[in-house]
Order: C-alpha cells, then sequence, then structure tokens
C-alpha cells in the first residue's frame, strides 16, 4: 500500500492514515511525500515500512508554500478525478 500527501507540516493526518492502514495488515506501507518538516518526517519514518520526503527545508513554514498553486480542491472535482481514473467512488473508503 502507498499512502501520498501533497505535504506534511506536522504529519498527524498521515500518522493516523497510516494506523489506520496498518490495521488492514499490508505487505507493505510506503508513505511518499515531496515536503515536510523534520519532526513530521521522523514521526512518518516510524510509522512506514519505507518512507520518501523529497525535500525537508530548514527552517519549514507551511507545506504550501512550496507550491505555484495550492488552492484547495472541492469533493466535486474530487469525485471527477476518480471518475476519470476508472475508480468506483463508491469502493473508497
Amino acid at each position: 500500500m502507498v499512502l501520498v500527501d501533497d505535504g506534511l507540516a506536522t504529519g498527524s493526518t498521515m500518522v493516523a492514515a497510516a494506523r489506520h492502514v496498518r490495521e488492514r495488515n499490508p505487505r507493505r506501507l510506503i508513505v511518499a511525500v515531496p515536503v515536510g518538516s523534520a519532526q513530521a518526517c521522523g514521526r512518518l519514518e516510524r510509522d512506514a515500512d519505507e518512507f520518501v520526503c523529497m525535500a525537508v527545508p530548514e527552517p519549514f513554514f507551511a507545506v504550501g508554500e512550496w507550491y505555484v498553486d495550492f488552492r484547495q480542491v472541492t469533493d466535486s472535482e474530487v469525485q471527477e478525478i476518480l471518475k476519470r481514473s476508472h475508480i468506483p467512488v463508491e469502493s473508497l473508503p
């Protein structure tokens, strides 16, 4: 199982996701993010079999500062993307 996020500030949401997935006994749990704080990355290294983070800047202020466009995605946009990817929305947790 691969969990991906746009970045880690505190890492709390990804830790919760990783622990939830871990309860389902995946063969392997990989967490991948483009950017994260040193503290958050340290937390995830312990919760994943493999952790990949492309940048751990110091100082770290916010995930959004690493994106040109960091606007929120609406539920309908996500549903449309999932439809195009052929993933049945009903099958998602």
